[in-house]
């Protein structure tokens, strides 16, 4: 157990950063298997509809450094793809 206040500060703050950054990753991740979901059912406009939802908070989650920029586009580039590839098909 941490005997400096400043350690406990440290437990505390991260405490409640974890906390945070599990939420949004949490909300990222439901987001993401909706696109999935109706691309699977074959629903396009469901995946259309859901696609921009999941890109916004995709670019919020790296905007506050939840995900690293390179995984957000690296979601985002498969995503759009495979709505993409549902259109044509």
């Amino acid at each position: 157990m941490a005997n400096h206040a400043s350690a406990k500060k440290r437990i505390r703050q991260t405490f409640k950063r974890t906390a945070r950054n599990k939420t949004i990753r949490s909300h990222v991740r439901t987001l993401v298997k909706r696109v999935r979901a109706a691309i699977d059912s074959g629903d396009m406009a469901t995946a259309k509809a859901a696609l921009p939802a999941a890109i916004r908070r995709i670019d919020m989650a790296v905007s506050k450094g939840i995900f690293h920029r390179k995984t957000g586009s690296r979601y985002i580039s498969r995503l759009t793809q495979r709505v993409s590839g549902l259109e044509e098909a």
